[in-house]
Formats: C-alpha cells, structure tokens, sequence
C-alpha cells in the first residue's frame, strides 16, 4: 500500500494500530483514557454494546496489555473493574498521531 504525503513524511494508512482500530476497543481505550477507573457495566452501558462483545475486546486488550482487570466482590456480585496500562496509554497516543497524520495529509 502506498503511504500518502504528509508534512513528515509519507503516511502509511495501513500501518495503523488494528487492535485500538476496532470501534468497541478504540471505545475502551477512549473511555479509560478519561477515566481512572470503569467497571464493566459501566463501560457496557457507555458502548453500547452486549456482555460478550465487551468480554471479547477488553480481553484482547487486556491480553496485549494495553488495558488491566481487576475482579472482585461487591458483596456477593461480581465486579470486574478496568484501567488503561501505560501500555495502552502509548498506544493510544500512537493512534491518535497517526490518525492526526493522516488527517492532516488527505485534507492538504
């Protein structure tokens, strides 16, 4: 794939981070990076989304050590609770750059 031009150089669309790219996972990390700390049907109730497309993504997250898990008891219901890892702080500032790169050089 050919990169597109940017003001630093060539931009390699296909060079973007797939694991953060994904619309539930980009929307983990966001919220994570905004907050210090989500439960599980927190970051459920904020996606939009079901228990077992959330299970899914924050466990690859969770397994590329962009994101980490806590469970324990609130009595006697489950909580799971997540924070970025300074992994997925990274690697969300990564995307965003590349994202502003691209950006900025289709819009030229």
């Amino acid at each position: 794939m050919e990169g597109v031009a940017g003001d630093g150089g060539p931009v390699d669309p296909g060079a973007i981070d797939q694991l953060i790219h994904a619309r539930v996972r980009l929307g983990i990390v966001s919220a994570l990076a905004v907050n210090a700390t989500l439960t599980f049907n927190e970051l459920k109730e904020l996606l939009g989304t079901t228990d077992g497309n959330l299970s899914v993504h924050a466990r690859r997250l969770e397994e590329a050590g962009y994101v980490a898990c806590k469970k324990s008891f609130d009595g006697r219901l489950p909580r799971t609770e997540y924070r970025l890892a300074t992994r997925g702080r990274h690697a969300l500032k990564r995307y965003l750059d590349h994202m502003e790169a691209l950006i900025h050089a289709v819009r030229r």
